[in-house]
């Protein structure tokens, strides 16, 4: 894929969430809410300050992280399902 994300945005690959719950009952797909776990795909350069200075991305491609439920745009790229974010959207890195 040839896609690079501009600026301070992050494109993202959601985490499928477990199908059962921890009581161990099975949660079917109608009832299954969006994951909000995802790994990061690529990241853009940066955003600029006042000064035209970058500033750096605390976020790297290959890093599991937390965001918002309604947070990014889905977009389909080369057949697979993505979402845009910016990188203020994202809640923390996931050790």
């Amino acid at each position: 894929m040839a896609f690079t994300p501009l600026h301070d945005r992050v494109l993202v690959r959601r985490v499928e969430s477990d199908e059962k719950t921890a009581g161990g009952l099975i949660i079917p797909d109608s009832a299954k809410e969006k994951p909000a776990e995802g790994v990061v795909v690529a990241v853009g350069a940066g955003a600029k300050d006042d000064d035209g200075d970058r500033i750096a991305m605390d976020v790297k491609e290959g890093d599991k992280i937390l965001f918002g439920k309604w947070s990014g745009t889905e977009v389909q790229l080369d057949g697979e399902d993505l979402l845009i974010m910016k990188e203020s959207d994202i809640m923390g890195i996931i050790g």
